[in-house]
């Protein structure tokens, strides 16, 4: 009987796992020139707050009378220390933790109680103190138009600045961001500054507030009142609502 030889080594490659097939993404072209990626949509639910904004909640604030519609915006300006930015002063004031040894001006200020539904920073960040369902304690001893009290039917929005020194591209891109968004959520009817309800007592958003660039996105003459609404018939006839012959211009 003849001998079983183990020993032979097979000539064939040993078996191995095939790799995957992977599809690979084909790599996107980087973006044109000038592109700008859409950003969300600013929008206020139905207390009043805004999906965009930091909240911070103020003691501050009270319910608004009964069966008054929000129909004014009021646009404020503050710095606290004044003139200097990026602080949180401003925060400290509106939820009473201002800390009057901090800095000389805050002594004057801190055991005041007061607030704003809105806050717009220097870089256009948006916070929110207030639901806009609730009364902000920001106007003070306030009229417009004969009618007194004007916290009662009004929001307050708080720009970082001064009188003097100009508000940033970024507040205006901010600012006009949720004027259009409480328009669609109330029925607003005016838009002016603190100045313009509290004469001779107030002098803020200041001279250097450029109404002309808030006049132009709404199509109004500002500080002052909005335009009617349009009719459904006359959207339909012309939606962007401007105006139809070529050399005529939207006065602001």
């Amino acid at each position: 009987m003849g001998t079983l030889n183990c020993s032979r080594v097979s000539s064939a490659p040993p078996w191995q796992n095939p790799a995957p097939n992977v599809k690979r993404r084909r790599s996107l072209p980087p973006p044109p020139a000038g592109f700008r990626a859409r950003r969300r949509i600013l929008s206020i639910d139905a207390e009043g707050r805004a999906n965009e904004a930091t909240q911070i909640a103020s003691p501050n604030c009270d319910d608004r009378p009964n069966d008054t519609p929000i129909s004014m915006l009021v646009v404020h300006g503050i710095s606290l220390p004044p003139a200097k930015f990026g602080g949180d002063g401003i925060e400290r004031l509106f939820t009473n933790r201002l800390d009057p040894a901090a800095h000389p001006y805050f002594a004057t200020v801190a055991t005041l109680r007061v607030s704003a539904h809105f806050l717009v920073r220097r870089d256009g960040t948006l916070v929110q103190f207030v639901p806009c369902a609730r009364r902000a304690w920001h106007a003070g001893e306030s009229a417009w138009h004969g009618r007194p009290r004007c916290n009662d039917f009004s929001v307050g929005i708080e720009l970082e600045g001064t009188d003097e020194v100009r508000y940033t591209a970024a507040q205006y891109a901010m600012l006009t961001r949720l004027v259009r968004a409480l328009c669609a959520r109330y029925p607003i009817t005016d838009i002016v500054g603190h100045r313009d309800i509290a004469p001779g007592r107030k002098t803020d958003p200041g001279d250097a507030f450029d109404w002309s660039r808030l006049a132009r996105k709404v199509r109004a003459r500002l500080p002052g009142r909005l335009p009617a609404p349009r009719s459904p018939a006359s959207r339909r006839a012309n939606p962007t609502g401007l105006p139809r012959h070529p050399r005529s211009r939207i006065e602001v």
